[in-house]
């Protein structure tokens, strides 16, 4: 692989200056809302805004990338691959998804991920190492906060622990042992989701190569701001990456330094100086259809969007007899469910449902999920209470779906046909609800705090309308990933 680079990265007078001064001018560009985003405001006169918007997207990134194209197998050495994963079982099913096509291919795969996926991970054929960090922790933070930014003192102290467990047992991941089986292990090439905040610097210390993927938008682009920040103007899109990025390096500084110190032996860096903490300058892969979100223009050659990374659970479930009878004796059922996502009030919540149910005739599936949807309730006999089932086999019977927006969730009920209701709880869940709603694939997202009876009703009705089911999901084409995404590990 030959690479030709650009220009550069200019020289910031923000490199001058202390890093409290840093702090002090950026973070009068950004106000942190009630719903957890960043809403930066460009009517300020600020030096930092006209040095930030002078820096290209592609200032120092190759202008080109030229592969060998040979027979795949005979070319690439057998690796072995560590993936670092932090999230929740929709941040982690795509990635497994992926750890089985490398398998394909050869390779030493393990996927290190949180201690609660151990036997999903392990079901699936794949090697397992734990990582830090409780991703039921980390959703309750994500719900409370409605985002990344901690609201009080307390959330900052829980957000800091879990952030330290993670970065912690990067390195282990990479480099111990089996913990069952003693099989030696080193990674030759990692994998990461950007959430594993310590890829780089393990990759550094390692001298491997890394590569970014990833279920929602990270990397800088002026098509549309980052999912986490609110920007009115259009000029600003690119920008709102950048002081996401710092608002987040800000939190985990203090960490990496440490991390990179005592445990990888490496000095200590400052974000504007090589812009660490950004995940610009690496291979990256998008797992979204392209047809949902098509891949910026200025996203240069080091980003692809891959397609949707399906792990295909449902080709080999077999469900309980009482669930099939229930679904052949009556119309295909909405299905309503949130996942990972917890609630504050899950009675609440299933009562809302019954009630839209029952003002629109429909059957409904109600999904458990860690919010504990349907325990509390008496359920009438054309709604049921699902504990656990693939998607993939799942929503194929449903007329329709509502679900919380996560990206693995949104792409299943894309792939079936299913008019899809988005109610957002935090992060990129608002940005998949208004990709949907744009696309005439659904109504427009509900968030979490306005769903009523009212609310749910309006968006079961939109999504039953025959010229929905037509015109809309029709055009949903949700593109399964090609081998593409290994193409960046040369």
């Amino acid at each position: 692989m030959t690479e030709r680079w650009g220009s550069p990265l200019p020289a910031l007078k923000l490199d001058r200056l202390s890093e409290r001064e840093k702090k002090n001018l950026i973070v009068n560009l950004v106000k942190i809302q009630n719903d957890g985003t960043v809403e930066v405001d460009l009517t300020k006169d600020s030096p930092v805004t006209s040095e930030l918007l002078e820096l290209h997207p592609l200032d120092g990134i190759p202008s080109t990338v030229d592969y060998i194209t040979t027979d795949y197998n005979k070319s690439i050495p057998k690796l072995k691959i560590a993936l670092l994963v932090v999230g929740t079982r929709g941040d982690v099913q795509p990635f497994l998804a992926v750890a089985r096509r490398l398998q394909e291919y050869g390779h030493h795969v393990r996927l290190a991920t949180h201690s609660n996926f151990r036997g999903f991970v392990k079901s699936a054929g794949v090697d397992f190492y734990p990582l830090g960090g409780d991703p039921r922790v980390l959703a309750g933070y994500m719900a409370r906060n409605k985002g990344l930014i901690p609201s009080s003192p307390g959330e900052i102290s829980i957000q800091r622990k879990q952030i330290k467990a993670i970065i912690e047992s990067l390195l282990p991941a990479c480099t111990e042992p089996d913990p069952i089986t003693g099989e030696p292990f080193r990674a030759q090439a990692i994998i990461a989701n950007p959430p594993a905040y310590g890829h780089a610097h393990v990759a550094e210390a390692l001298g491997v190569p890394l590569h970014i993927f990833f279920t929602m938008p990270w990397t800088p682009t002026y098509a549309f701001p980052h999912p986490l920040a609110r920007v009115p103007q259009s000029a600003g899109y690119w920008l709102s990456y950048i002081l996401v990025d710092l608002l987040i390096w800000w939190g985990i500084r203090g960490h990496i330094n440490d991390f990179r110190k005592n445990k990888l032996k490496l000095p200590p860096i400052a974000y504007f100086s090589t812009y660490h903490g950004s995940i610009s300058h690496l291979p990256t892969g998008y797992m979204w259809s392209p047809h949902v979100v098509p891949k910026p223009t200025d996203w240069g050659p080091l980003v692809d969007v891959v397609g949707y990374c399906f792990l295909n659970l449902g080709s080999k479930y077999q469900p309980p007899e009482e669930f099939v009878k229930w679904i052949q004796k009556g119309a295909p059922p909405i299905y309503i469910g949130f996942g990972s996502m917890p609630l504050e009030d899950s009675n609440k919540t299933t009562e809302i449902i019954l009630e839209a149910l029952k003002n629109t005739g429909q059957r409904g599936i109600i999904d458990r999920g860690w919010g504990d949807l349907g325990t509390y309730s008496k359920l009438p006999d054309n709604v049921f209470l699902l504990v656990d089932c693939p998607h993939d086999w799942l929503f194929p019977q449903c007329s329709a779906v509502v679900h919380h927006g996560g990206a693995g969730t949104t792409a299943t009920g894309l792939k079936a046909g299913c008019p899809t209701t988005i109610v957002p709880f935090f992060g990129d869940q608002f940005f998949w609800g208004e990709r949907i709603y744009h696309k005439g694939l659904g109504p427009a997202p509900i968030p979490i705090s306005q769903l009523n009876i009212e609310s749910l009703s309006e968006a079961i009705r939109f999504m039953l309308q025959p010229e929905n089911n037509e015109d809309g999901v029709g055009t949903a084409d949700a593109h399964t990933a090609p081998s593409c995404h290994c193409q960046h590990l040369l």
